[in-house]
């Protein structure tokens, strides 16, 4: 048998193939929307995927399943439980065999057993592995996203991103059963998780990729309480803001994603081209250089996201899916690559529609030629005397289990995400914006110019800063 974890992390999302060797067939389990991955790995060790499926249908990425069947042919693998309204709508055009929960999956001498575990989806499957020829019986689970190292999935999100009302309890109650089922499974099977840390699908997740069925009944708190109402507590409290674009996800996901097929490189725009973009208004500029380079210089109506681990995160909270992007990339060499990756993050999250990337700096300097440069970010500190006396109004754009853990005298709180929505709680006249330690509130302000609030401040150093100067430290 072989086995290979792919690990993505800006997305903190684990997916599998798995082959029989004997016989060359593979299966991929929870796939991102690129299939090069997959295929280059399979065709170096001499396999041919022939079956893809998934856990469940994904809220917090678009789902590469029907990418990698079409590229393929593999026989498409779907979860048909769940109810009515949790039914994959592409099933029958994409001619996909529905799994229900006792139904046993071949992929050459390799079986997968389907475990029915819903909580965090009604929906959500499970897959116990065996190697059959070892005749050992099986030697591991992939529980997607139910049981994590150190955690369990999270069954708030249709109720908070789905906006499925009053299904938070009832979907914590239905997890609770479903672990009834985790810990009857024999202590030595593997655990191979869907998400890793950094995952918004949970709120403790490990960084280890893999564990046992034996240990997570020992140090997962999930799977540890067994007393239903301290778990439906438990696992009710503390869950971090789903990301706006989940429930975005979930729709494509269960309606069918748009298979891409090949792409070709991004274009490159010249510094006209993309000035000719900017004057759309239905056009996001995202650029991507460094908070200090955008605060220094920066195009009007463009959203400071630099790019790194959070960056998809960021631009699917705050930009509409589905959206026309631009990139705003900085000088160097290995501007393309950072355009290619940057391109990568935002199709696994649905934004199909960017038209290309622009040399930042060649865009600014036609832009303060054309006088069309607008000033300089207004930044200053955290330990102003302004906001120190109240007289500067602050907006907190932290997360709630941050702000509930400690915050500015007067402040008022709005996480990043709901920033846009929430618009009108926000002061009139001037006002300073803070996160934990800088990097937030640097996109916060950006994306209230673009919307208008040219008075907004960033508040440099963010919480952090701030208590280290009350402490005296």
């Amino acid at each position: 048998m072989y086995f290979r974890q792919f690990y993505d992390t800006s997305l903190a999302q684990a997916s599998y193939l798995i082959g029989c060797q004997a016989t060359g067939d593979a299966i991929v389990v929870d796939p991102l929307r690129d299939p090069r991955p997959y295929l280059d790995v399979a065709a170096r060790e001499g396999l041919r995927i022939t079956h893809v499926t998934e856990t469940h249908i994904h809220a917090d990425f678009i789902s590469g399943a029907r990418e990698l069947h079409a590229a393929t042919g593999a026989l498409l693998l779907l979860s048909a439980e769940g109810g009515p309204d949790w039914q994959y709508a592409f099933a029958a055009h994409d001619g996909a065999t529905l799994l229900h929960d006792g139904d046993v999956i071949m992929v050459g001498n390799i079986r997968l057993d389907v475990l029915h575990t819903p909580g965090h989806t009604p929906e959500h499957l499970s897959f116990v592995v065996t190697d059959t020829p070892r005749a050992a019986g099986p030697m591991g689970v992939l529980t997607g996203d139910f049981v994590f190292v150190g955690d369990v999935g999270r069954p708030d999100l249709l109720e908070k991103a789905a906006k499925v009302a009053n299904t938070m309890e009832a979907g914590a109650r239905t997890l609770f059963h479903s672990l009834e089922r985790f810990r009857a499974l024999p202590d030595h099977l593997q655990v191979w998780p869907g998400h890793g840390a950094g995952s918004a699908c949970g709120k403790a997740l490990g960084a280890v990729p893999s564990s046992t069925v034996g240990y997570e009944k020992r140090a997962n708190w999930g799977v540890a309480t067994t007393t239903e109402g301290e778990f439906v507590r438990m696992v009710l409290e503390g869950q971090p803001e789903p990301p706006r674009y989940f429930a975005d996800m979930k729709r494509i996901n269960r309606d069918g994603p748009p298979v891409l097929g090949a792409l070709s490189p991004l274009p490159l725009l010249s510094a006209a081209e993309g000035a000719a973009q900017l004057a759309r208004a239905e056009v996001w500029p995202i650029d991507l250089r460094p908070a200090a380079a955008y605060a220094a210089r920066h195009a009007t109506g463009s959203l400071s996201v630099p790019y790194g681990r959070s960056f998809s995160t960021w631009v699917g909270s705050l930009v509409p899916v589905g959206a026309p992007l631009l990139l705003l990339a900085p000088q160097g060499d290995d501007a393309g690559a950072l355009v290619e990756a940057a391109r990568h993050d935002l199709l696994h999250i649905g934004f199909d529609g960017i038209m290309g990337w622009v040399d930042a700096d060649a865009l600014l300097t036609l832009l303060d030629a054309q006088g069309r440069l607008p000033a300089p970010l207004p930044q200053q500190p955290i330990t102003a005397a302004a906001v120190r006396d109240g007289s500067l109004p602050v907006v907190d754009v932290r997360g709630r289990t941050e702000w509930e853990g400690g915050n500015l005298p007067h402040a008022v709180h709005i996480p990043l995400g709901e920033l846009a929505e929430r618009l009108h709680e926000i002061p009139a006249g001037a006002v300073g914006i803070h996160c934990q330690a800088g990097a937030r509130s640097a996109i916060a302000t950006s994306l209230l110019h673009r919307l208008g609030r040219t008075n907004a401040i960033d508040l440099q150093g963010g919480y952090a800063a701030w208590v280290r100067a009350a402490s005296g430290t």
